[in-house]
This record gives C-alpha cells, structure tokens and sequence, in this order.
C-alpha cells in the first residue's frame, strides 16, 4: 500500500504536468513533452534536468541519424513519489468534501441553444 504524501517537487504546475504524462507513457520524445506542456525548449530542459537531479525521470540522449533525439521516462522513485502525490490531493480534496472522482468530460456536440444560434436550422436531439 503506498502512503500519501504531498510532494513539493513534482507539485508546481509544470513539473505536475510532466510527470502526469511520463506517467501515462513508457519514455517521451522532447518534443513531444514540449508541445503537450507548452514550455519553451529551454524552460522545458531546466525542469527535466530539476526531475532528473530529483531521480524521479531518466533522461536518455541518442542521433537519429544527424539529429539529437532526447527522451525521457518516468522511473520507479519518480512513480512512487507521484502516486503518493496524488493520494495526498485526494485527501486533501476529500477532507474538504469535495469528490475525488474525475469529472465528467462535456459533449463535444454543442447545445441545441448553441446550434440554433451559430444559424444551424436542423436541429438534432
């Protein structure tokens, strides 16, 4: 069973995010975590390498071909601290009384009312 325990590290927003993605995946292009964080090649190196320092990712440079490809993964300790991360926001959420449970994603169909405005004519149910 794995205690929880808030992370200072991994909660800023940025690092949160990447973590949360290294942690759907088994290793990540850089520009493929770039795009998803929407950090600049720099900004987005600075928190690998604070990640990296941490243990909690593995950074692994190689060419392709020419061309320098950096990836990287989440490792065990990284794991680790980011489920007990987690567990400690459900906590912290619960303790509130708020729901732990993911909310519902809404309809990508827009709303009859919204149809009916952008001059759609048909109306579907």
């Amino acid at each position: 069973m794995i205690t929880p325990r808030f992370d200072e590290l991994i909660h800023a927003p940025t690092r949160l995010s990447l973590v949360a993605f290294l942690a759907a995946t088994e290793w990540a292009d850089f520009a493929v975590l770039r795009d998803s964080v929407g950090l600049s090649d720099s900004a987005l190196s600075k928190q690998l390498t604070t990640l990296a320092d941490a243990s909690y990712i593995e950074i692994r440079k190689a060419f392709v071909g020419k061309r320098p490809r950096t990836s990287a993964r989440l490792t065990t300790r990284g794991r680790t601290a980011f489920d007990r991360h987690v567990l400690a926001l459900q906590e912290i959420v619960a303790g509130a009384g708020g729901s732990v449970t993911t909310p519902s994603r809404p309809s990508k169909q827009p709303s009859r009312s919204v149809r009916r405005r952008a001059g759609h004519s048909r109306v579907s149910p």
